[in-house]
């Protein structure tokens, strides 16, 4: 891995895929951080062994740029890169809604911009980036993205049409999670468990649900209905969870995501 890679604007999500690039074999000497901040700065320098330069020196030095600031900070951090980078290096946007023809009209004609959108669990080396090339993107370069964010979960390559339904799935996916597991532990607190039980108890449950499903190969009716026996309990509960129109109020609120996700892209605040 002879390349530099400069992460712009390390955050939480930045500083993850730093993380996982360093426990992957990439080198410190190679990589570069920037951050708005100069304690966050040294904080990043001191914990990783990497160099933090300005925005416009990583554009110089590096070979791949990876843009991770929000995505109100993109017009900005593009102006002030723009004079700097090169039509030949690869230009990686981790910023939601954000699409890659934003990207290209501000930098050098033929520059290979890559869009992903990872999820948080990113934090934990259980992610999901869905990655989508921009119109001078090649192969190579999907390759180069997936090897940077592989090492803190899976990725996925979608046409950059289906990405805002692939955040409204996966980006705001764990959100969802951690709202079914609040909802959850509030019903075990009325049922009368103490709320740390009621939590563990549906943490685990939702581990060994998420395991079982990726490592089973099973459809998920089939995993459900091997708990639903007939007339017992689980089938009483999804009973009411079709009466109270669960699922339909899941695929609502994916709708949602997903119409919110391309107003972003629009730019409609």
């Amino acid at each position: 891995m002879t390349q530099t890679v400069a992460v712009l604007g390390t955050g939480k999500i930045g500083e993850a895929l730093l993380s996982g690039m360093i426990r992957a074999g990439w080198r410190p000497a190679d990589l570069l951080v920037t951050a708005r901040r100069t304690e966050r700065a040294e904080e990043l320098h001191a914990r990783y062994g990497v160099e933090a330069v300005s925005n416009a020196d990583a554009a110089k030095r590096a070979d791949t740029l990876i843009l991770a600031v929000k995505p109100q900070d993109m017009g900005r951090l593009l102006d002030e890169l723009a004079p700097h980078v090169a039509a030949d290096r690869l230009v990686i946007s981790a910023a939601a809604g954000i699409p890659t023809a934003f990207i290209e009209e501000r930098l050098a004609t033929g520059t290979p911009v890559v869009r992903v959108m990872p999820n948080t669990p990113v934090l934990v080396d259980e992610g999901m980036s869905v990655i989508s090339a921009g119109s001078h993107a090649t192969h190579e370069h999907l390759d180069h993205t997936e090897e940077i964010f592989g090492g803190v979960g899976k990725t996925l390559r979608v046409p950059e049409s289906q990405q805002d339904a692939a955040t409204a799935l996966s980006g705001s996916g764990p959100a969802y999670f951690y709202y079914l597991v609040e909802a959850m532990t509030d019903a075990g607190i009325l049922l009368g468990l103490p709320r740390a039980q009621a939590h563990d108890l549906i943490v685990q449950a939702a581990i060994g649900a998420a395991v079982m499903l990726r490592d089973s190969g099973e459809h998920p009716v089939k995993l459900r209905e091997a708990v639903t026996s007939p007339a017992g309990t689980t089938i009483s509960a999804i009973r009411e969870l079709e009466n109270h129109g669960v699922r339909a109020a899941l695929i609502a609120a994916l709708e949602a995501a997903r119409d919110r996700s391309r107003e972003l892209a629009s730019g409609q605040g």
